[in-house]
């Protein structure tokens, strides 16, 4: 491990074989690049802006945003941004909640992993009111990622979360490829949009397709569910130097384990893979959210690998 300074901020870079790590663990736990060392010449892994306005951190189009408690927008009687909690408490809750530019401190660091710990503000605390421990841990490898998310309750009752990654991977990554020569393989059954009001409404033209390729329209905010795998895959259509995305740690995740695929423009040079634990809007609907009891852990583990 190797730290630095970047815009001012503390931050660190892992070297491990090939591949390089650059994050930024006390602000927002961001993993903020993952570039490559290749003998055929340099790969950007994960995207991060040369101009990026660290005044404006958490509007950053780059890196490994962290999104909890909830992801997405959530509604409380058609209020956006606000949510309810089991006993019909109605409070504040940010677009992606509240930790992609949160304070967190660092609690262990070697020479592949960290561990941080996120310390709530006045802002989280409006939002989520509960006693708990919120950690991001990151174990890497050459040619691959690994992140944990642990929520302990130390709270008097159960609380809940439903939270996830967005990533922004660098795409095309090949001289010469445009979207249309990349392809998402997602084994997803379940395909949905996220109305104005909070609600999912199946997607219908998206049914059936388990191939598409990044210049697709349909790819926008489109919301996969019902994973017969765990693994979501993306690369040139010729199947080489794919890129998988794990989503938890079992063969079959979750029914309502969700990824959310997303991207700013046309000509954005980073298209969003974002592996989640259930849709947006969670508190509301209640699919793919979680609730940790009173003394009790519970984690939600992704992985980036290449092929």
């Amino acid at each position: 491990m190797q730290p630095y300074t970047e815009s001012g901020t503390p931050c660190n870079r892992w070297q491990v074989g090939s591949s390089t790590f650059e994050v930024c663990p006390t602000r927002g736990a961001r993993l903020l690049r993952w570039s490559m060392d290749l003998p055929s010449g340099p790969r950007e892994v994960i995207y991060w802006p040369k101009d990026a306005d660290w005044n404006k951190f958490e509007a950053v189009r780059g890196g490994n945003p962290i999104l909890f408690p909830f992801m997405g927008r959530t509604y409380a009687d058609g209020e956006k941004f606000a949510w309810k909690d089991e006993e019909g408490v109605r409070r504040p809750m940010p677009h992606h909640g509240f930790a992609r530019d949160a304070t967190f401190v660092v609690l262990e660091s070697g020479p592949r992993h960290f561990i941080a710990e996120l310390v709530p503000d006045a802002r989280a605390q409006a939002a989520y009111p509960f006693a708990y421990s919120f950690r991001v841990r990151y174990d890497f490898s050459e040619l691959r990622l690994r992140c944990t998310f642990e929520l302990e309750n130390r709270h008097t009752h159960r609380i809940p979360w439903c939270a996830g990654h967005h990533f922004y991977f660098t795409l095309p990554w090949h001289a010469g490829l445009n979207r249309r020569d990349y392809q998402l393989r997602v084994p997803a059954r379940k395909y949905w949009r996220h109305a104005a009001d909070g609600k999912l409404v199946p997607f219908a033209e998206m049914k059936g397709a388990t191939e598409i390729d990044f210049e697709d329209p349909r790819l926008l905010d489109c919301i996969f569910t019902g994973l017969k795998s765990s693994e979501v895959r993306f690369g040139p259509r010729s199947g080489e130097e794919d890129i998988i995305v794990r989503v938890g740690e079992e063969p079959i995740p979750d029914a309502w384990a969700t990824v959310v695929t997303w991207t700013e423009s046309p000509e954005s040079p980073f298209f969003c893979v974002e592996p989640w634990m259930g849709p947006p809007n969670s508190p509301t609907h209640g699919h793919g959210i979680r609730y940790v009891e009173p003394g009790a852990t519970d984690t939600f583990v992704t992985e980036v690998s290449l092929a």
